[in-house]
């Protein structure tokens, strides 16, 4: 089965957490996370870990996104990164944390676009927070040194995510995790799916299938065709990317599990259009050669 087809795990991280400082995943007690009890993260996850929950397939480029690291230090998560490159060739390329309203972001924005393995750079935005002006000053800095900006909000925000696509057309915007449809009501879908519209229709922004999962429910294919298919449907094959986030999503289920339910769920696409899904487009958008 590993042979059949390339993947670009277009979101996934490593970590240490004994030996670098994550507060999410040391401090006591554990703050509220979406997928209930995380205690099972609170381990160090390495390459070597990543490909035993990968191994059946032919996982041939990862890319790193940050990991909520020490915001007193974002810089040393990259160069942590650089040591694991070096140590173990993975990861491909990376994600760096940023805070675009701090004082310092252009100088931590230039020190983080230094690291060649650097492709863009990742914040979690407060409701508002994409309309403040201090805020966009600091995004507005981004296509500067090229980077791309791996927006993680819910759907709700993403009216905001339209104007600032708008206002920056070249900074392309990666939408983390389908916009996050958690509630899987009929009003709740059909309100992701309105606001998913509303980002679709901006060019400069694409799409990572993942972290779909639901605490205390499986993974399965008939929870998640409707979500994969509209996110296909209407940022279009070539703007839309698999990715596993692991390992945030064993809590919900296995690499196999993921991978084998997104194959079920594309198979009516083209061999051509399936190949761009879970390698060309990660290719491409991230720089990978």
């Amino acid at each position: 089965m590993s042979g059949e087809f390339p993947i670009v795990d277009a979101h996934q991280h490593f970590w240490e957490p004994e030996v670098n400082y994550h507060p999410w995943l040391r401090d006591q007690p554990p703050i509220a996370f979406r997928y209930g009890d995380y205690s099972a993260l609170r381990r160090r996850y390495l390459p070597a870990d990543y490909f035993a929950d990968a191994h059946r397939w032919n996982v041939v480029k990862t890319v790193y996104v940050e990991t909520e690291w020490d915001p007193r230090d974002p810089v040393g998560e990259m160069r942590y990164v650089e040591r694991l490159r070096r140590e173990t060739g993975w990861p491909s390329v990376a994600v760096a944390q940023a805070w675009l309203e701090r004082e310092d972001c252009a100088q931590l924005l230039e020190r983080q676009a230094q690291f060649d393995f650097v492709r863009g750079i990742r914040h979690k935005p407060a409701p508002g927070q994409m309309n403040d002006a201090r805020w966009r000053a600091g995004f507005a800095r981004l296509a500067r040194f090229g980077l791309r900006f791996e927006l993680q909000a819910p759907w709700t925000q993403l009216a905001e995510a339209v104007r600032l696509a708008g206002d920056f057309p070249d900074t392309l915007i990666v939408l983390n995790h389908a916009g996050l449809p958690a509630d899987r009501s009929r009003a709740g879908i059909d309100g992701w799916r309105r606001a998913l519209a509303g980002l679709a229709a901006c060019r400069n922004a694409v799409l990572k299938v993942s972290g779909l999962g639901r605490p205390g429910r499986p993974w399965t294919v008939d929870a998640n065709r409707e979500i994969v298919s509209t996110a296909i449907d209407l940022f279009g094959i070539e703007r839309t990317m698999f990715a596993s986030n692991f390992p945030v999503d064993g809590l919900c289920a296995s690499f196999d599990d993921i991978v084998l339910g997104c194959r079920e769920i594309v198979r009516g696409l083209a061999p051509h259009e399936q190949r761009q899904f879970f390698h060309d487009n990660a290719m491409r958008l991230y720089a990978m050669e």
